[in-house]
């Protein structure tokens, strides 16, 4: 290869060195990806299959996410919040998080389920959800959220003479627990429906699939690209060479 074609194809080689390192990158992200999967799948399968805890506990719940727990005592209605952005069946609402007050006076917080945003733009609203005396809660173990995992959005700070927030976009039980006399584990707990029972707030729990889902596909979609550009690329430079071996591509036809 002459000077002339050296600057000719360094430019397009680069690219395609690029791109192929670039797929590759990409392949083994999918690869990291599966492997996230499956140690969720075997998390959850694993916490599906325990038995259920009686909070409070001394184990570390943060650990224990889908796992099943009874909870018994009496809800503090006075420092429940909502949880925005919530649908039931395509309707807009909201989630209700209670606090409830175990035994020892430390609290859970339960999200007791949906209810519809038309009448509860206020939480003067609230109160014909209340739940009076002594009750015992089975649902799962959920973890806080302070932001949004792709845009990173996080609640609004306290402004002006604001005290506390009523309306969350997260279950940020850290700046939750600022707004709190007493102390709330660092989990919340997402109340399991009642079959039968349809009445407001509504239980939701979240569906989950256990697969390990398209990642693998993907890794070798992408290895695969890497492959064509780094192993085909020098078949085509070596052809377009002996096309031109000059190196001066004039564009002239020759007749």
């Amino acid at each position: 290869m002459n000077s002339v074609q050296l600057r000719r194809w360094i430019f397009p080689t680069l690219l395609v060195l690029i791109g192929s390192v670039v797929c590759a990158r990409l392949g083994i992200w999918q690869l990291d990806r599966l492997a996230q999967r499956r140690d969720f799948n075997a998390h959850y399968l694993q916490m599906k299959s325990s038995e259920p805890l009686l909070l409070p506990v001394l184990d570390d719940l943060t650990g224990m996410e889908y796992r099943a727990v009874v909870a018994s005592g009496v809800f503090d209605h006075s420092n429940q919040v909502a949880i925005r952005n919530q649908y039931f069946d395509g309707q807009y609402g909201f989630h209700l998080l209670t606090p409830l007050i175990l035994e020892g006076g430390t609290a859970v917080l339960v999200d007791r389920g949906w209810i519809p945003a038309e009448g509860n733009s206020t939480p003067e609203g609230w109160s014909r959800y209340d739940e009076i005396g002594p009750v015992t809660v089975e649902g799962v173990i959920r973890l806080a959220r302070e932001k949004a995992d792709f845009t990173g959005k996080s609640d609004p700070e306290l402004s002006g003479n604001q005290v506390k927030l009523d309306y969350w976009l997260f279950p940020n039980l850290l700046r939750i627990q600022e707004q709190v006399e007493f102390e709330l584990l660092p989990v919340y707990v997402q109340r399991n429906p009642k079959p039968g029972v349809d009445m407001l707030p509504i239980p939701v729990q979240p569906e989950i699939e256990i697969s390990e889902g398209p990642h693998f596909g993907y890794a070798l979609q992408w290895f695969a690209f890497s492959a064509i550009l780094f192993i085909g690329y020098p078949f085509y430079l070596k052809k377009q060479l002996k096309i031109d071996p000059n190196g001066m591509n004039t564009g002239e036809v020759k007749k």
